[in-house]
């Protein structure tokens, strides 16, 4: 039976650690969805508008290799995703991981045979980094 994996992410100042948590995920799964957030939502989460358009992330992510399906993340209602998408796997940044929002997500997922996979984050790279490297030029 075919593995269908999903991660979702900002992918702003796409990066070697966006690369690679594509990259690790697709080993994991047989067919990978990645949720891009929308500008609206990023905007609602960070109050910081992401400096490369919607649409332009949607397209670079789109163009990796590892990538089967890109979709919009509107929400972080992981069930909602799920019911959308009907994943077997979730791939998700380590640093959530033993978090009250996370443990509950793992609990609920269960119940849909839903694995949660955890990599670890990227730490010399990020798009926060690059984005206080461009603010300073």
């Amino acid at each position: 039976m075919k593995k269908i994996g999903y991660t979702t992410g900002v992918f702003d100042l796409f990066h070697i650690g966006h690369l690679n948590v594509l990259k690790r995920a697709k080993l994991e799964c047989d067919y990978l969805i990645v949720g891009v957030s929308t500008d609206e939502l990023c905007m609602e989460a960070k109050n910081k508008k992401p400096i490369i358009p919607f649409q332009e992330r949607m397209e670079i992510v789109e163009a990796i290799k590892f990538v089967d399906e890109v979709v919009p993340q509107v929400n972080y209602d992981k069930e909602e995703a799920w019911n959308n998408l009907k994943f077997d796997k979730m791939f998700v940044g380590d640093d959530w991981k033993g978090t009250d929002k996370w443990n509950k997500i793992e609990e609920d997922f269960k119940k849909l045979n839903v694995e949660i996979h955890y990599f670890s984050y990227t730490a010399h790279t990020s798009s926060t980094k690059l984005r206080e490297i461009l603010e300073k030029i």
